[in-house]
């Protein structure tokens, strides 16, 4: 068997809070597999069109040029500003006093 050049692979991963999706795209027959499955079973189809985009920056981040890669980062903020920078949000944490983050229990005065 000859041995071939090294595998061109690029691994994706998309956070909100604390899920995590993995996309991982190499040279072949065009299959790309989200969390294990391939893309056409992902639902709805918005989702398989951000999972393409994804792959799409990490490849021009990893293989293109630095030239063109200010172009393409403008185009992409454009389009669609999640597939460049991350969702900070998290869930608050529960204090003393209350039942929630921010919500206190109920006082009587009589």
């Amino acid at each position: 068997m000859p041995a071939k050049g090294p595998l061109q692979s690029v691994q994706v991963f998309g956070r909100k809070k604390t899920a995590t999706a993995v996309a991982h795209c190499k040279r072949g027959n065009g299959l790309i597999k989200v969390n294990g499955r391939p893309l056409e079973m992902v639902e709805p189809a918005t989702l398989q069109y951000k999972a393409i985009s994804k792959a799409l920056v990490a490849y021009y981040q990893k293989y293109v040029d630095e030239a063109s890669k200010k172009e393409i980062k403008d185009i992409l903020i454009q389009y669609d500003r999640t597939l460049l920078v991350a969702d900070p949000r998290r869930c608050e944490s529960k204090k003393f006093g209350g039942p929630g983050a921010r919500a206190r229990y109920q006082k009587s005065y009589r």
